[in-house]
């Protein structure tokens, strides 16, 4: 460990330290002081993560169908290190995994009763709700982790640079990345990495509290929640221990198998043609209305406004946390894949399945409201999920289906994010140690306990919104970085092709 550690481990170290030290000390002074962070930025920056969440979107599309499509990310002998389909469940699962179980019918029940716009829990609020919820886990959300795992996987596996969120301003900064500003760049994505996964396994962590409530009446609280955490804390150490090709490998195959049993019977078993028409209205209708979706404030309506920034915003910022995390574990899984194939499989293959996953889960859960006259708008967001098992057949079974699966999930997302905290604070190292890792998969777990012992959901959201403005300016710069890394790279290819053909 100590031959490969950087400043950048005990700086982020001792930060995430005297941070936990302050939640522990004055866990509501800490939820005060980072809410009031959060309500300031999002007043006054709220239109940054608008715009540039739009951005990344479009210049994905852009790079994908440019003449940089062609270029790999690797040397041009590189062939892909997994399969196909290994590779999309690797970067499926540890890109949203634990979201997709607690927010799968909630989300869409909860912007059905309270819509951006409009009169509640009417026929058009419950497509509204799928269509938005689409929007915070479709396109956009995956642009973000494609530009940002693109552009680590081309610096790493074609320049041969450290693995590092500073590398990729090597075009813009030279040698300077070395030194303080890269340092700087390197801890702020580690704790936009801390806190966006410690949001993820506090909502694991209560949603498998609320799954063993259904099943056998355990109390929903914050002690049965800190023991599940450090079970899963334990396994998702052992599991970084064995590696990527290992624990990781397995665990995401796993994850596919059982979501696609509960995906099926949760279609199969639920209101099949209602959920099926539903689901093809709402999607042409997302994609019909991506643009202004993608881009809609409501400042001469404070209401409106304010539920744009509780979620829209909030989600925005949540990604663009995640993706220290994710765009490194993504680049680290696909080296010998071209440009044009990276960015189509990681922007449009988890779409398609995310929203597939909503718009069943969303069409079931608006189906029992709306047309049965349940009231699954009044339950919680943790325990909704457990709601509609109760309707329908083989409820128990669904159930304990989905408790294995969330904390399959958790231990994904928990496994891979001490591997990329691992490599951030190494130098990039691709096989980091297991103390290394160890180190950070007990500070992720303390920071999640903390979050969840002081503010719940809204400190949570809190701490993602604040780590993710500065981080959310670093990826801008790093887009433009990528492309004068791209223009530079065709253009002497160019040369030395009418060179040649001189000779």
């Amino acid at each position: 460990m100590k031959k490969s550690i950087t400043p950048v481990f005990w700086i982020a170290l001792s930060i995430s330290i005297l941070f936990v030290a302050w939640g522990s000390a004055a866990p509501q002074h800490l939820i005060k002081t980072m809410t009031e962070l959060q309500g300031t930025l999002l007043n006054q920056f709220g239109w940054f993560y608008q715009f540039s969440v739009t951005f990344f979107f479009i210049f994905a599309l852009i790079l994908a169908f440019s003449r940089y499509g062609k270029i790999k990310l690797g040397k041009d002998e590189d062939e892909p290190e997994f399969s196909t389909p290994t590779w999309f469940a690797m970067l499926f699962s540890a890109g949203m995994g634990i979201g997709l179980l607690f927010y799968g019918v909630s989300e869409p029940v909860s912007h059905y009763a309270n819509p951006p716009f409009g009169d509640s829990q009417t026929v058009e609020s419950a497509k509204m709700g799928l269509r938005y919820t689409y929007l915070h886990w479709g396109f956009h959300a995956w642009a973000i982790y494609a530009v940002v795992a693109l552009a680590l996987a081309y610096y790493k596996f074609r320049k041969n640079l450290p693995g590092l969120m500073s590398a990729t301003l090597y075009p813009l900064l030279g040698e300077k990345v070395k030194g303080p500003i890269g340092y700087t760049i390197d801890v702020i994505a580690v704790f936009a990495t801390l806190f966006g996964v410690a949001a993820s396994l506090g909502l694991g962590a209560a949603q498998i509290n609320s799954g063993l409530n259904y099943l056998f009446g355990l109390p929903i609280n914050f002690s049965t929640q800190f023991i599940i955490i450090l079970i899963t804390t334990a396994v998702f150490i052992l599991s970084a221990g064995t590696g990527v090709s290992k624990g990781i490998k397995y665990l995401s195959n796993a994850n596919m198998i059982l979501a696609v049993v509960l995906f099926f019977s949760f279609l199969l078993l639920g209101p099949t043609q209602f959920v099926l028409e539903t689901f093809l209205t709402t999607f042409g209708s997302y994609v019909q209305n991506l643009p202004s979706m993608g881009l809609r404030f409501a400042p001469f309506n404070a209401e409106n406004n304010q539920w744009v920034k509780d979620w829209t915003i909030f989600y925005w910022a949540w990604w663009i946390s995640w993706t220290p995390f994710v765009g490194t574990f993504i680049a680290r899984v696909s080296k010998g894949r071209t440009v044009r194939e990276f960015i189509m499989a990681v922007v449009i293959v988890p779409t398609i399945v995310c929203t597939l996953w909503f718009g069943v889960f969303g069409s079931t859960g608006i189906y029992y409201d709306f047309v049965q006259g349940l009231d699954v708008a009044k339950q919680s967001l943790e325990t909704s999920l457990f709601f509609i098992y109760d309707q329908l057949p083989l409820g128990g079974f669904l159930t304990v289906i989905s408790i294995i699966l969330i904390f399959t999930f958790f231990v994904t997302s928990a496994d891979s994010a001490t591997f990329v905290l691992g490599m951030q604070t190494t130098n990039g190292s691709l096989n980091p140690s297991f103390l290394t890792k160890f180190t950070w998969g007990i500070i992720l777990a303390a920071i999640a306990i903390i979050l969840m012992r002081s503010g719940g959901l809204q400190g949570m959201q809190a701490t993602i919104i604040v780590s993710a403005l500065p981080l959310g300016v670093f990826l801008l710069f790093m887009a433009y970085s990528l492309l004068k890394a791209f223009r530079s790279e065709v253009t002497e290819k160019n040369e030395k092709m009418k060179t040649k053909n001189i000779a």
